[in-house]
Protein backbone atom coordinates (compact mmCIF):
# COMPACT_ATOMS: atom_id res chain seq x y z
CA UNK A 1 0.00 0.00 0.00
CA UNK A 2 1.54 3.38 -1.03
CA UNK A 3 1.24 6.30 2.03
CA UNK A 4 1.99 9.72 1.57
CA UNK A 5 2.67 11.59 5.08
CA UNK A 6 2.44 15.33 4.52
CA UNK A 7 4.21 17.20 7.71
CA UNK A 8 4.42 21.13 8.69
CA UNK A 9 4.87 23.42 10.78
CA UNK A 10 1.98 24.41 13.04
CA UNK A 11 0.97 28.06 13.10
CA UNK A 12 2.98 30.35 15.21
CA UNK A 13 6.02 28.56 14.42
CA UNK A 14 8.61 30.40 12.48
CA UNK A 15 9.61 29.03 9.01
CA UNK A 16 12.59 30.62 7.76
CA UNK A 17 12.74 28.18 4.61
CA UNK A 18 9.65 29.48 3.71
CA UNK A 19 10.47 32.86 3.88
CA UNK A 20 13.44 32.09 1.93
CA UNK A 21 11.25 30.92 -0.59
CA UNK A 22 9.22 33.59 -0.35
CA UNK A 23 11.96 36.54 -0.75
CA UNK A 24 13.28 34.81 -3.83
CA UNK A 25 9.72 34.68 -5.52
CA UNK A 26 9.78 38.61 -4.83
CA UNK A 27 13.69 38.94 -6.23
CA UNK A 28 12.43 36.97 -9.23
CA UNK A 29 9.57 39.52 -9.85
CA UNK A 30 6.25 37.56 -8.67
CA UNK A 31 3.69 39.15 -7.05
CA UNK A 32 0.61 38.45 -5.37
CA UNK A 33 2.42 35.94 -3.03
CA UNK A 34 1.33 36.52 0.64
CA UNK A 35 3.18 33.83 2.94
CA UNK A 36 5.04 30.61 2.24
CA UNK A 37 4.73 27.72 4.53
CA UNK A 38 7.85 24.82 3.70
CA UNK A 39 6.98 21.60 4.46
CA UNK A 40 8.26 17.77 3.85
CA UNK A 41 6.28 14.82 1.93
CA UNK A 42 7.47 11.40 2.79
CA UNK A 43 6.22 8.39 0.64
CA UNK A 44 5.88 4.58 1.85
CA UNK A 45 5.19 1.98 0.55
CA UNK A 46 3.85 -0.16 3.34
CA UNK A 47 2.06 -3.84 3.64
CA UNK A 48 -1.52 -3.88 3.33
CA UNK A 49 -2.31 -5.09 6.55
CA UNK A 50 -0.22 -2.27 8.31
CA UNK A 51 -2.92 -0.47 10.81
CA UNK A 52 -3.52 3.17 10.91
CA UNK A 53 -1.97 3.07 14.43
CA UNK A 54 1.13 1.88 13.23
CA UNK A 55 1.31 4.78 10.34
CA UNK A 56 0.25 7.58 13.35
CA UNK A 57 2.73 5.87 15.39
CA UNK A 58 5.64 6.15 12.59
CA UNK A 59 4.56 9.64 12.27
CA UNK A 60 4.75 10.67 16.36
CA UNK A 61 8.15 8.70 16.87
CA UNK A 62 10.19 9.38 13.52
CA UNK A 63 8.31 11.37 10.82
CA UNK A 64 7.38 14.59 12.39
CA UNK A 65 8.21 16.44 15.55
CA UNK A 66 5.28 16.85 17.40
CA UNK A 67 6.22 19.78 19.37
CA UNK A 68 6.41 21.98 16.42
CA UNK A 69 4.82 20.02 13.33
CA UNK A 70 1.39 18.42 12.32
CA UNK A 71 1.27 15.94 10.05
CA UNK A 72 -1.64 13.42 7.64
CA UNK A 73 -1.48 10.52 6.12
CA UNK A 74 -3.08 9.76 2.71
CA UNK A 75 -3.21 6.31 1.64
CA UNK A 76 -3.57 6.10 -2.32
CA UNK A 77 -6.32 4.99 -4.18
Amino acid sequence: MKVRVIVTLKNGVLDPQGRAIHHALEGLGFEGVNDVRAGRVIELDVADSTSDAALDEMCAKLLANMVIENYRIEKAA
